[in-house]
C-alpha cells in the first residue's frame, strides 16, 4: 500500500493498551480493495489483536429515506457476512456514529478511519479525533484514503480550476497509487462480546420503525459489491466499446457505477484497472477513465477545498455570478414548482421522461441530469431557487446524490468548472441546453419511450 494513503493524526502515549483495532468503516462500505480495512488489519496483526468494524446507521443523516437506506443496507448486510466469515468483528449501531464509537474507544488501541469529505463526515471525523485527544490518549488515530484513485491531497493543494488544470497533476502521480489493497487475514479472530445492535433481517419494516421518509425504494438498482460487479462485468464486456456514444440517451451505454462508488461498494481503483485491462479500443478506455478518474477526483477536489460546495452564494465562479446577476430580471416564459416536476406536469416531454427515470429508478442519465438541471435554472424564478430545488431533488432522489460528483455536477450548471458562452437571455454567459439541441444529436424519442 502506498504511504501516503495514510496519515497518523493522532500518536498514542505509547502506553500499551487494547484489546483490538477498530475500523470505523463509514464513506467505504465493502471488503473488497479497500485500505482502510487492510490497514486496520495490518496494524492489528503487528499488535497480535483482532480487528473490528464499526458502523452506525445515523436515521437523521440529512435526506435519508427509505430508497437510499434499502440500497445502503443491502450492501452493508454483505459487507457484514463476509467479515464474520474472515474473522473479523462487526458492530452495527443505531444513531449518530460519532457518539455510539464512544463506547468502543476505552479499549481500542488503534482506530482506522476511512476518508469522507462531505460536510456531516468532517464533523463526524474532527468530533472523533477531539474525543480522543482529550479522552483516549493511549489511541493512536490513523485516517486512509481509499475512495479516491488519487488521495485529494496529493494530487494538489489547492481548488483546481477545472479538468484543464487537474488533468496532468492526476496523471503524474496515477501509476503511484493504482496499489490494490490486499486482503491479510487477521492473525487474531475475533471472539469478543462487544455491544452491538442487531442487524435487520426486514430491511423495510427497521427503517419503518425508524421513521425515516418514505421515498420508494428503487426495483432497478440493489447495493453491494456483488450488484457492482455484476454490473462492471456487464459493462465491459458489452458497452465498453461503445462508450464514445455514452452520452446519446437513447443507447442506455453508461456503466451505472456511480451508486455503487457513492456507497463505497467497489473501489474507483478496482474499475479503473479492470476497464484499463480489457482489449477495447483506445478511444473507449481513454472517454471512460476520464469520467471515473479525471472527473470524479475532480469533484473531490471541490468539495474539499470549498467547504461550501452546496451553498449557493459559495459554488462557483465570480463570472458566473456576475452573469446570473446581469439577468436576474429576464423574463421567463414557463415558471414551474418542485410539486410540478415530481408531477411530470411540464410541457417537455424530454424533462418529464428523466424526472420519471428518476423517481422511479434512483439514476438518471448522465446527459439527462445535465439538460434536467439547465430546464430548472430556466423555468425558475431565481437562480437561488433553481439551485434549491435542484439540490433538493438530487438529494432525495438520486442513489448517487449527496455525493462530492452530483454536487459538482450541479455547480456546473450555474458554470463551475466550465467556461463563459455565448449571452443568452435567462443564462446570460451559462452553457444553456435546449429541447432542439436533444433532437439534432440523438433518436431522444427512444429515451422518452424507455421511461413511459
Amino acid at each position: 500500500m502506498n504511504d501516503e494513503r495514510i496519515r497518523y493524526l493522532l500518536h498514542g502515549n505509547n502506553i500499551p493498551k487494547g484489546a483490538y483495532v477498530l475500523y470505523f468503516m463509514q464513506q467505504s462500505q465493502r471488503v473488497n480493495d479497500n485500505h482502510a480495512l487492510a490497514c486496520a488489519i495490518t496494524l492489528a496483526n503487528e499488535r497480535k489483536l483482532p480487528v473490528v468494524v464499526f458502523f452506525s446507521l445515523d436515521p437523521t443523516y440529512p435526506d435519508g429515506n427509505l430508497r437510499n437506506f434499502t440500497f445502503l443496507l443491502e450492501g452493508l448486510d454483505e459487507v457484514r457476512a463476509e467479515l464474520i466469515s474472515k474473522g473479523i468483528g462487526f458492530i452495527f449501531r443505531i444513531g449518530k456514529p460519532d457518539a455510539n464509537i464512544r463506547d468502543y474507544l476505552l479499549e481500542a488501541a488503534v482506530v482506522v478511519l476511512d476518508t469522507g469529505y462531505l460536510r456531516i463526515q468532517r464533523e463526524w471525523r474532527k468530533n472523533l479525533y477531539f474525543d480522543i485527544a482529550e479522552n483516549y490518549p493511549h489511541c493512536d488515530l490513523v485516517q486512509v484514503e481509499t475512495d479516491t484513485i488519487v488521495p485529494v491531497n496529493v494530487a494538489t493543494n489547492k481548488l483546481e480550476y477545472g479538468a484543464y488544470t487537474i488533468r496532468n497533476k492526476l496523471l503524474k502521480q496515477l501509476d503511484c497509487f493504482l496499489d490494490q489493497a490486499e486482503f491479510t487475514a487477521p492473525v487474531q479472530s475475533y471472539d469478543l462480546n462487544l455491544k452491538t445492535d442487531p442487524f435487520p433481517d426486514d430491511y423495510l419494516s427497521f427503517l419503518d420503525s425508524l421513521s425515516v421518509k418514505k421515498i420508494d425504494i428503487s426495483h432497478h438498482y440493489h447495493g453491494g459489491y456483488q450488484q457492482a460487479s455484476q454490473r462492471l462485468s456487464n459493462f465491459i464486456s458489452k458497452k465498453l466499446d461503445q462508450y464514445p456514444n455514452a452520452n446519446d440517451p437513447a443507447l442506455d451505454l453508461t456503466s451505472k457505477m456511480s451508486p455503487y462508488l457513492h456507497y463505497g461498494q467497489i473501489s474507483p481503483r478496482e474499475i479503473y484497472t479492470k476497464v484499463a485491462a480489457t482489449d477495447a479500443t483506445p478511444e473507449a478506455k481513454t472517454a471512460y477513465l476520464e469520467q471515473l478518474f479525471i472527473r470524479r477526483e475532480l469533484a473531490w477536489n471541490f468539495v474539499c477545498y470549498n467547504p461550501e460546495y452546496d451553498v449557493f452564494d459559495k459554488m462557483t465562479d465570480p463570472w458566473a455570478y456576475r452573469t446570473m446577476n446581469d439577468h436576474l430580471d429576464d423574463e421567463r416564459e414557463y415558471l414551474y414548482t418542485i410539486q410540478d416536476y415530481q408531477d411530470l406536469k411540464t410541457h417537455d416531454p424530454y424533462f418529464n421522461a428523466c424526472m420519471r427515470e428518476l423517481l422511479e429508478s434512483g439514476y438518471m442519465h448522465n446527459y439527462m441530469r445535465m439538460y434536467w438541471a439547465k430546464k430548472i435554472i430556466e423555468w425558475s424564478k431565481s437562480y437561488h431557487e433553481a439551485f434549491s430545488i435542484i439540490k433538493t431533488l438530487n438529494d432525495t432522489y438520486l442513489l448517487d446524490g449527496r455525493d462530492p460528483s452530483s454536487y459538482a455536477g450541479i455547480a456546473w450548471c450555474f458554470g463551475k468548472h466550465d467556461r463563459p458562452w455565448q449571452e443568452r437571455p435567462i443564462f446570460g454567459k451559462l452553457r444553456t441546453m435546449t429541447e432542439g439541441g436533444l433532437k439534432r444529436k440523438f433518436a431522444i424519442d427512444k429515451y422518452v419511450a424507455r421511461w413511459q
